[in-house]
């Protein structure tokens, strides 16, 4: 996969797209006629892209957005239901597709937005969730509905919320399963920003090529120590922080960032 001029890849009759170019890959779930619900070739394509992502030291930042009017709508309800006679235990389901699709996002040593289209339901809210930046549509909406057929919030939904919006509020949308809007969700820090539906793509391909621009070892880092500090008390995450920025400011970028800075220009990094 190259950096360069746009490029797609993609299976016959693949239910995802990869697309690529100038530094920031696009995966878009395209089983618009489902709301993009996750069966189980689109979990294992996800899968499979994302570990190739994770090998291409040409893209800087990973774009997670769905086809037509949704974002995604969760599993597939059409395949045999996980914990029917003859189907896989939700555990096993759960460990062999879904975890690596969170997992691989959270690995990545680039940044993920998810460019929320349309409603993220169930697990399509829980990969939404565990991006690193969020922006929304204003006809987006996120409901976690696992209570209303007796299951669980999964796929890292229990983990993320309290970490993104607060105990008390990660347990109402938990426990009661409502709906939230795009707006409601940018008050209580759900989304980072809401734009109109036409603006959706230009504005994530903005915040994207910003993010293309900046210093990727810096970045790593940052997302890295970001992570680190939710499991960590000060002491350590100030001392985890040291050693980053240790490591930081010997490499290329960090030289390339002062001199920019003393020249008054644009500086261009080059991740060394």
């Amino acid at each position: 996969m190259s950096g360069g001029a746009a490029a797609e890849a993609r299976s016959e009759g693949s239910p995802l797209r990869v697309e690529i170019g100038r530094g920031i890959a696009t995966l878009t779930l395209d089983r618009p006629s489902a709301l993009n619900a996750l069966d189980e070739r689109l979990r294992r394509e996800l899968v499979a892209a994302i570990g190739r992502l994770e090998r291409d030291r040409s893209v800087r930042v990973v774009v997670l957005t769905g086809a037509g009017r949704a974002f995604c709508a969760g599993q597939d309800l059409r395949e045999v239901a996980p914990g029917e006679e003859g189907g896989p235990s939700f555990t096993q389901v759960l460990r062999e597709t879904y975890h690596p699709i969170v997992l691989g996002l959270r690995r990545l040593d680039r940044p993920v937005i998810a460019a929320v289209n349309g409603v993220a339901a169930g697990a399509g809210a829980s990969i939404a969730f565990a991006c690193d930046l969020r922006i929304a549509a204003d006809s987006a909406s996120f409901v976690l509905a696992f209570g209303r057929v007796g299951l669980v919030p999964d796929s890292g939904a229990t983990w993320f919320l309290p970490r993104l919006v607060g105990r008390a509020r990660a347990a109402e949308l938990a426990l009661l399963g409502d709906p939230v809007t795009a707006r409601d969700a940018e008050r209580i820090g759900l989304v980072n920003r809401v734009v109109p539906d036409d603006r959706l793509a230009t504005e994530t391909r903005a915040l994207a090529e910003r993010l293309a621009s900046a210093a990727p070892i810096a970045v790593a880092f940052t997302k890295r120590a970001l992570d680190r500090s939710a499991e960590t008390d000060l002491a350590e995450a100030l001392d985890y922080e040291a050693a980053l920025q240790g490591l930081a400011g010997r490499t290329a970028d960090h030289a390339e960032g002062v001199r920019a800075f003393v020249e008054k220009r644009q500086p261009r990094f080059r991740g060394e």
